[in-house]
């Protein structure tokens, strides 16, 4: 395992990546909203009365990705050149689906941006649809690929 980069003498810092190349990085991260069946009837029939929640939690993902490091102690801030956020209703499952691919030309990575914009769009697809029921459960909020830097490609495998 490598050593931990946000400490120093036990205090946290942010990393000075100044020496580094700015090279393409990219990074792709995932989250799954569990529905209750009154939550997956709501979105059948065409949301609740806040809009349609896959569009919302869309918009939602692609802002929280350009607010990472304002919401990550330490985290750098970054000129993001591609956020897309894709929302998708899985009807036999009971299940919205939430893929986020960030990518920056930068000297580090947007693994954080890409985890923030698929934890929020979650959060905003729990928040449209709390009214129908409460019990909703926000699953996998994991990084599934991330590319460029001294650490290269990292692949979630199957």
């Amino acid at each position: 395992m490598g050593k931990l980069t946000h400490f120093e003498d036990g205090k946290p810092r942010m990393v000075d990546v100044s020496d580094k190349q700015a090279t393409v990085r990219a990074a792709r991260a995932e989250a799954a909203v569990k529905l209750t069946p009154e939550a997956a009837e709501a979105l059948k029939e065409g949301g609740v009365g806040k809009g349609d929640p896959l569009m919302v939690a869309q918009l939602a993902g692609i802002m929280a990705a350009k607010k990472t490091s304002d919401l990550i102690p330490l985290c750098h801030p970054l000129p993001l050149s591609k956020v897309a956020v894709k929302v998708s209703f899985d009807e036999a499952a009971a299940r919205v689906r939430i893929v986020c691919e960030v990518k920056t030309k930068a000297e580090t990575g947007v693994e954080m941006e890409a985890l923030t914009a698929a934890s929020v769009a979650a959060l905003t697809v729990y928040d449209m649809l709390k009214a129908a029921s409460k019990g909703l459960e926000i699953e996998h909020v994991r990084l599934l690929y991330k590319s460029g830097g001294k650490s290269g490609t990292w692949e979630r495998g199957a």
